[in-house]
């Protein structure tokens, strides 16, 4: 199997990032069959498109939006699923939840042609256990766009233990054809990004919760002293607590309950009061019209305390995965700066201090607490705490 430009690309689900993939795959010339079991999110998603197409033409960004939206079709989820017969990938988007993904994946392989490619969308669930329920697990891989898949170079290709190994530089060749940025992630709670990610917003709560410092006071820590584009509150609010939330909630229990991905009640009360941040009005902060920002504690001290007590949970987690070989060191340092628009590496951030100083900070949170969420990475301690660089 090799990818061209004349293979069809079938979609399945056609929320934000099933019509963002679509989108990407039409741009780079292929012809994209987009599917939902939603008529009128279908009916939806073909508006939209037309609209960001016209949008980008408007712009001079391209020339040719009609002859690129002549090129997606549009069909429900439906048996016979006629459609997607003469694609040569299909990318899963539906919800994370593993027994719909699996109903999709039973359904494609009983139609799709015996070279068709199935990769699943899924940010956070096993493509193993996804694979397993096809009769062909050799063909099944993870493709995880981050959102908006247009506008983000980074996608995450994980090959399953089935996945048939000539697979991933195919998939790895394709990705670059698209524009996007691949690396390559082992078939690990998380992947790279959502496991590495979760104490940015799991250690900033747990300071908030302790009553150290106020989410404002935080966030302000983290993007003033720290560089980041976003603070984790605010961050957490863009998101959505329905999507933030619930990956936390999966990587933990994916990975047996460990101390260091536990949810907080914080957030988990948001999530059950629909107060899902941005997209509701209402999350970590109040975004009705009217409504008072709270305003930040602006002390360098407390603030530098803040960001080095987030950032060494950071680089423990970012060093956790290079030893347990999740990804290759460069692979993991693209992700957290294409995935996640990190200021730098968090390997390179780890070199910069010194891994004498990540250990003492994370010695001291574990001497403190008690708790084995601070447990230091096995490859801080095989430098020998002695100012040596990680990698």
């Amino acid at each position: 199997m090799n990818f061209s430009q004349d293979t069809i690309i079938g979609v399945v689900g056609s929320g934000a990032m099933g019509t963002g993939i679509a989108q990407v795959a039409a741009l780079a010339g292929h012809k994209v069959v987009l599917s939902d079991a939603n008529e009128n999110a279908l009916g939806k998603a073909k508006a939209n498109l037309a609209s960001t197409m016209l949008r980008l033409q408007e712009k001079g960004k391209i020339n040719n939006a009609e002859e690129i939206l002549n090129r997606i079709s549009y069909t429900p989820f439906a048996q016979p699923l006629t459609g997607f017969a003469d694609c040569g990938l299909v990318i899963e988007a539906v919800i994370e939840r593993l027994d719909v993904k699996h109903n999709v994946f039973s359904n494609l392989e009983s139609v799709v042609k015996d070279d068709c490619i199935l990769a699943s969308n899924t940010s956070s669930l096993s493509i193993t256990s996804i694979a397993s329920i096809c009769s062909k697990p050799g063909r099944v891989m993870g493709l995880h766009f981050f959102n908006p898949a247009p506008l983000m170079a980074l996608v995450e290709v994980i090959p399953a233990i089935q996945t048939n190994t000539d697979l991933v530089p195919l998939a790895m060749e394709l990705m670059g054809k698209w524009g996007k940025t691949p690396v390559i992630a082992k078939d690990t709670p998380g992947f790279i990004v959502n496991r590495i990610a979760r104490p940015f917003y799991g250690e900033a709560i747990r300071i908030y919760e302790e009553g150290i410092a106020d989410m404002a006071t935080i966030d302000w820590a983290m993007t003033e002293i720290g560089g980041f584009r976003m603070g984790p509150f605010t961050l957490m609010d863009y998101i959505g607590h329905d999507v933030n939330y619930v990956v936390t909630e999966t990587v933990f229990q994916a990975f047996f309950y460990d101390p260091r991905y536990k949810p907080s009640f914080s957030q988990k009360r948001l999530f059950e009061a629909g107060w899902l941040g941005r997209k509701t009005g209402r999350g970590f902060y109040n975004y009705a019209d009217g409504a008072v920002m709270p305003q930040a504690n602006k002390d360098i001290v407390l603030g530098t305390e803040i960001f080095e007590r987030i950032l060494a949970m950071l680089i423990n987690e970012a060093a956790e995965a290079l030893y347990l070989n999740v990804a290759s060191a460069g692979d993991l340092e693209t992700a957290m700066t294409k995935g996640v628009n990190y200021p730098k590496g968090l390997l390179e951030w780890c070199n910069e201090w010194g891994t004498d100083k990540c250990l003492e900070k994370l010695d001291s949170l574990y001497h403190q607490y008690h708790e084995d969420r601070y447990r230091a990475s096995i490859l801080l301690r095989k430098q020998d705490a002695g100012n040596k660089k990680i990698v």
